[in-house]
C-alpha cells in the first residue's frame, strides 16, 4: 500500500462521530445539524427538468473535457460575473466532478517528486482536502495559520524563503472556509509576485464566491485580479468553482477549472486516464445552471435572511459575526470546542463542528481549539431554534 496513506488523519466528521460515541443527546428536542456545509434550500426546477430532459446521455460515453455546451455556459458565466474577457473554452476550462475531487487531483498531477522535499502550502484552518492532496503526491504541506489577530489572513511574508524554494504548490480558499475570510486585491497581488518570483502554481478555491450579503457586493476572484495585473493568459493560476452551494445541487457533484492553458493542457492528460469523465445528463443540467443567475439571487436572499435573524440570537450567547461571504459562522468557544460541542448535542440534541478537527498545530498553535463552526444550512426555523437552544447551553456553562 502506498505509504504516505499512513499520514492521512481522521477526517473531521468520523472524529466527530467518535466524539459523540457513548452519548444521548436530549430526546425531548428534534436533531438539528449545523455540522456538515450540505445545502438544504431546493434545488432549482431548471435543473432537474434538464437532467430528466438528457437522461437520454445515459447511453454515451462522455469525453473528459465535457461538452460544448457546457463549457461555453460556463465561460459566459465567467465573463458575465467577473468582467473580464472571454477565456477560451476549449483550453482554458474545463467541468469537473465538483470542486473536491478537482482540488485533490490536481495536486497530484502538479507536483513534481523528481525536485527535493515538494512544499504545498495550506490556510490553517482548511479544507482537510488540501492536506490530503499534497500528502498523497508525496508533499510537505505547510501550514498558515489565519487567525482573528491577522483579520484570518494568510501572511505570505512569514513563510521563510528555505520554504519558499521547496513550494510547487499554494492552496487559496477565498471565501475562506471555514473563516468566510474574502482575500482583496493585496493579498492576491502579493501571492502573485511570489508565484513569479519562485514558480510554484497557485490553486484558487473559489466554491463559495456565489453565497455573499451585499448583494452588489461579489467577492473578488483570483482571475479578476489576475486580469487587472496583466496577466490575462493566467500563467500558473488555476481557480476552481462549483455548483454545489451555489446552486445547491451538493450531490450532482458538477464544478469548473479555469485558468492556465498549459496546466489545464497536462491536467486534461492527467484527467484522462483517471477516468472521471462527468456524466452527460449532469452536464446538460450544470449548463442550465451555469445559464441562469435568478435562482441564485434567490439563494444569497435566504442566506441573508437567516444570517440577519440569527446573528442578534447569537450574540447574546457568543461573539458571533457575519462573514465576509460563505453560509459559515466562525465563533470562539467559552470552553474547550470539543466539550462545547458535546454539551451542545447531549443537552440540546444541536451538532455543530469543533473547529480543532478543521485545524493543525502549526508554529506552536492550532489556530481552530476553541473555536466551532457553524453552517446555517438548515431552513430559517430550524437556524432560529439552534441559535435559541446554543443561546441557552451558554447560558449554563
Amino acid at each position: 500500500m502506498n505509504p504516505n496513506l499512513e499520514r492521512l488523519q481522521t477526517y473531521p466528521f468520523q472524529k466527530l462521530r467518535t466524539l459523540f460515541q457513548g452519548i444521548t443527546p436530549n430526546p425531548a428536542l428534534k436533531h438539528i445539524n449545523l455540522s456538515i456545509g450540505e445545502p438544504k434550500h431546493a434545488t432549482p426546477e431548471l435543473v432537474k427538468q434538464a437532467l430528466t430532459d438528457n437522461l437520454g446521455g445515459l447511453s454515451n460515453y462522455p469525453t473528459t473535457q465535457g461538452s460544448d455546451a457546457l463549457r461555453q455556459a460556463i465561460g459566459n458565466w465567467i465573463k458575465r460575473r467577473y468582467g473580464i474577457p472571454p477565456l477560451n473554452p476549449n483550453t482554458q476550462i474545463m467541468p469537473v466532478n465538483g470542486s473536491r475531487e478537482a482540488l485533490f487531483a490536481f495536486a497530484q498531477a502538479v507536483i513534481d517528486t523528481t525536485k527535493p522535499n515538494p512544499v504545498v502550502i495550506s490556510p490553517n484552518p482548511f479544507y482537510q482536502i488540501y492536506e490530503g492532496a499534497a500528502l498523497l503526491a508525496g508533499a510537505e504541506p505547510y501550514f498558515l495559520n489565519t487567525l482573528p489577530e491577522n483579520g484570518f489572513c494568510m501572511d505570505w511574508d512569514s513563510v521563510p524563503e528555505a520554504v519558499w524554494q521547496r513550494t510547487q504548490l499554494v492552496y487559496a480558499c477565498s471565501p475562506g472556509n471555514p473563516t468566510g475570510k474574502v482575500m482583496d486585491i493585496a493579498e492576491w497581488s502579493r501571492l502573485f509576485e511570489l508565484s513569479d518570483q519562485y514558480g510554484f502554481v497557485i490553486a484558487a478555491d473559489e466554491c463559495y464566491s456565489e453565497i455573499y450579503p451585499e448583494e452588489h457586493i461579489a467577492p473578488l476572484s483570483a482571475l479578476q485580479v489576475a486580469h487587472q495585473l496583466g496577466g490575462e493568459d493566467y500563467g500558473r493560476l488555476v481557480v476552481f468553482n462549483s455548483l454545489s452551494k451555489r446552486s445547491n445541487v451538493p450531490g450532482m457533484r458538477s464544478g469548473f477549472v479555469a485558468g492556465c492553458e498549459s496546466i489545464l493542457e497536462k491536467f486534461l492528460l492527467y484527467r484522462t486516464y483517471h477516468g472521471c469523465a462527468m456524466n452527460p445528463a449532469v452536464q446538460a443540467a450544470s449548463a442550465a445552471a451555469w445559464n441562469d443567475e435568478t435562482h441564485v439571487i434567490e439563494n444569497r436572499r435566504l442566506y441573508r435572511e437567516k444570517f440577519a435573524a440569527v446573528t442578534g440570537v447569537l450574540a447574546q450567547a457568543l461573539p458571533v459575526k457575519q462573514p465576509d461571504a460563505s453560509f459559515y459562522y466562525w465563533v470562539r468557544t467559552p470552553i474547550a470546542d470539543t466539550e462545547f460541542a458535546q454539551g451542545l448535542y447531549r443537552d440540546y440534541n444541536v451538532t455543530v463542528l469543533p473547529g480543532s478537527y478543521l485545524a493543525r498545530e502549526a508554529h506552536g498553535v492550532n489556530p481552530g481549539q476553541n473555536f466551532i463552526r457553524i453552517a446555517l444550512v438548515a431552513p430559517l426555523s430550524e437556524c432560529m431554534e439552534a441559535a435559541e437552544r446554543i443561546r441557552q447551553f451558554v447560558a449554563t456553562i
